[in-house]
């Protein structure tokens, strides 16, 4: 463990450096081809870093911020958009916090307590820390349940795995926003929205789930892919393969997220589980283009149906891949490696 977490600084140092050198090409070279090509080698690098890292706390989250954030956020800065794009140029810390931290500033603040945007803004709120204390709470008892599960049902397993990948998701965006709160001095708008509320799947995963991944996925594949569509179907439905396109390139992010976990060939299972709630969110769009808005199903009814959806896909495609690569194993044994240092710092003379 301790050679892991040396690895993990050296990364993030290189991490740092490169970033360093980014902010520097910007300054000098006009967005477009010259610097595209200047940054193009760090992303290149930022996929191959997660590589030197095997745990799945230290390594699956490097993975996630830096071979999926910040080259998102890289390539539509070599095109002069994006957030790590403005003028004057952002200064260097601001570019580095938000170049591989899963944060996004609030742009307008006051506009919280506006009733135009109360229904976008109803759950923004930052969450108390006893909140995510209960969370903590929870995922502890969850993995002390895994030692008991031979005499449980498998599905029921996986059904846990889900609640226990959501509230470890949110405490770790959590703390990460904390940081970034803290280097930037500036607030940051919330990366979950309490999913298990979500109406509909477009509700799911357009305003309540990991909108950080949403965020940055919106400006470099959905808006383009619209864009292009519009020239062809229309801008009516344009957003149907823009949503297709936004799936389709989700998994196989996915897919490149669990290699780093697992280094185990994929099996598409989670490409599949895009594809289907790619197609699935397509329908319901074109449902809802069609069907007026007074004839839509009540929350009460569609928050059940979404959610048994998500649950039922997710239990059957998505997290069977974290018992495949032996995630969960490996979860364990670092919440137990964790453990022991924290034992032998509290008490020495024991240990």
């Amino acid at each position: 463990m301790e050679g892991e977490v040396i690895n993990f600084i050296m990364v993030w140092l290189i991490v740092c450096m490169s970033l360093c050198y980014c902010h520097t090409a910007g300054k000098i070279l006009p967005p477009g081809a010259g610097r595209f090509l200047a940054i193009a080698p760090v992303v290149v690098l930022f996929f191959l870093l997660p590589l030197q890292l095997t745990s799945v706390h230290l390594g699956g989250s490097t993975a996630f911020f830096i071979a999926w954030l910040a080259n998102f956020k890289l390539l539509l800065f070599t095109a002069g958009n994006g957030p790590l794009s403005a003028t004057p140029p952002l200064p260097l810390r601001r570019f580095l916090a938000l170049s591989c931290l899963p944060i996004k500033i609030l742009q307008n603040p006051s506009e919280k307590q506006s009733p135009k945007n109360h229904h976008e803004t109803l759950n923004q709120e930052p969450k108390s820390f006893l909140n995510y204390w209960i969370k903590a709470l929870i995922v502890a008892l969850m993995v002390k349940l895994y030692d008991y599960s031979e005499f449980i049902h498998p599905k029921v397993i996986l059904f846990i795995y889900s609640w226990h990948v959501y509230f470890f998701l949110e405490i770790i965006l959590a703390i990460t926003q904390f940081f970034g709160r803290t280097l930037l001095g500036i607030e940051l708008e919330p990366q979950f929205h309490d999913p298990y509320f979500s109406t509909s799947l477009q509700d799911f995963w357009g305003r309540r789930w990991n909108l950080m991944a949403t965020n940055i996925l919106q400006p470099t594949i959905y808006k383009p892919t619209v864009k292009i569509a519009a020239k062809v179907v229309g801008r009516k439905w344009a957003p149907l393969p823009g949503v297709m396109a936004t799936f389709l390139v989700s998994a196989i992010m996915h897919e490149l997220i669990f290699y780093y976990l697992g280094r185990m060939k994929p099996n598409w299972e989670l490409t599949w589980f895009f594809v289907i709630h790619g197609f699935a969110l397509t329908v319901e769009i074109l449902v809802k283009k069609v069907l007026p808005e007074k004839r839509r199903l009540p929350a009460a009814v569609s928050v059940p149906v979404t959610l048994v959806f998500i649950f039922s896909t997710a239990i059957w495609l998505f997290f069977p891949q974290f018992m495949r690569l032996k995630i969960d194993v490996k979860a364990f044994e670092e919440y137990a490696a964790l453990v022991s240092f924290i034992k032998k710092l509290a008490f020495p003379l024991v240990s």
